[in-house]
């Protein structure tokens, strides 16, 4: 029977520790501030919204909101956007994806200053990670980096399959596993990858983020691998009130009984993305202030 590596428990005890760091930034006159916007009416990204506002204000962290209809040209998206990098009370800025048909989400994600990027998709910061040397971490890599640490798993000189090349989540992932001080041997595959089952099944550690629901099967998996579960999908059961239930990249009940470590679905990587986002506005608040990174 494997151990779950619950990215619930891992988020709170960060968050414990992001709150006593807020205190103590708070006590030096700094009060670090997340401006998040929400365009249009998408049910997931309100709910996805909320949770992150609910988790600022538990940790201390400010939050400012600011939600547009889904008519919001991309002028005035822009606009905004230059707003809060013009403003030096706002550290951090979240502009929640996906943006409402007809407007350009490179374009936004180029428009946040780099300073301020704390999702971790300017173009600047997904090349210092390149570089292997990272400032903001996109939230959901930098939450399987923490979960692999914070479990007591070493990932030096370990064969590690990623399963998906997404620049949100699978390149950087698979960037940042191979750098100086985390040196695993890194191979990134994806749904057209030949004979995939034979590479997957020879990785000490997987990371699946491919984005198809249960697509991890058992005989993908080496005996007593680590899998890290990024996915979070909906398929219908109707024994459920809603019709539906989440699900992850991985078949979990089969996938369990091989492995040594797995995260499960809900509670695993999704906690974590949110933790370490509150972690990036935190060191936002100390870089824009000049001050040290702050130890995780």
């Amino acid at each position: 029977m494997s151990e779950l590596i619950s990215g619930k428990a891992i988020g709170t005890s960060i968050n414990d520790e992001l709150r006593k760091e807020v205190e103590q930034l708070k006590s030096n006159g700094i009060e670090p501030c997340l401006a998040v916007v929400l365009v249009g009416k998408d049910p997931a990204s309100e709910v996805y919204v909320r949770n992150k506002k609910r988790t600022c204000t538990e940790i201390g962290i400010h939050s400012i909101g600011h939600d547009l209809p889904a008519s919001t040209t991309q002028e005035d998206l822009e606009n905004l956007i230059q707003s809060l990098n013009d403003d030096s009370e706002v550290h951090g800025i979240l502009c929640q994806f996906p943006l409402p048909k007809g407007l350009d989400e490179t374009r936004i994600i180029q428009a946040i200053s780099p300073d301020k990027d704390v999702d971790g998709l300017h173009p600047l910061n997904a090349g210092l990670i390149a570089m292997g040397q990272p400032k903001f971490i996109s939230c959901t890599p930098f939450g399987v980096l923490q979960m692999l640490k914070r479990s007591g798993i070493s990932t030096s000189g370990k064969n590690t399959v990623v399963l998906g090349r997404s620049n949100l989540v699978g390149r950087p992932i698979a960037t940042l596993l191979s750098s100086k001080g985390w040196d695993a041997t890194v191979t990134v595959c994806h749904s057209r990858t030949a004979n995939l089952s034979q590479v997957t099944s020879q990785a000490d550690i997987l990371v699946a983020a491919i984005g198809i629901a249960e697509f991890v099967k058992a005989e993908m998996v080496k005996p007593g691998a680590v899998v890290i579960d990024v996915g979070i999908n909906r398929i219908d059961d109707p024994s459920k009130k809603s019709g539906s239930r989440m699900v992850g990249d991985v078949a979990f009940k089969e996938v369990e009984e091989k492995v040594s470590y797995i995260t499960p679905v809900p509670g695993g990587v999704g906690p974590m993305t949110i933790a370490m986002l509150m972690a990036n506005t935190i060191n936002a608040a100390r870089w824009l202030n000049g001050m040290p990174e702050m130890n995780l």
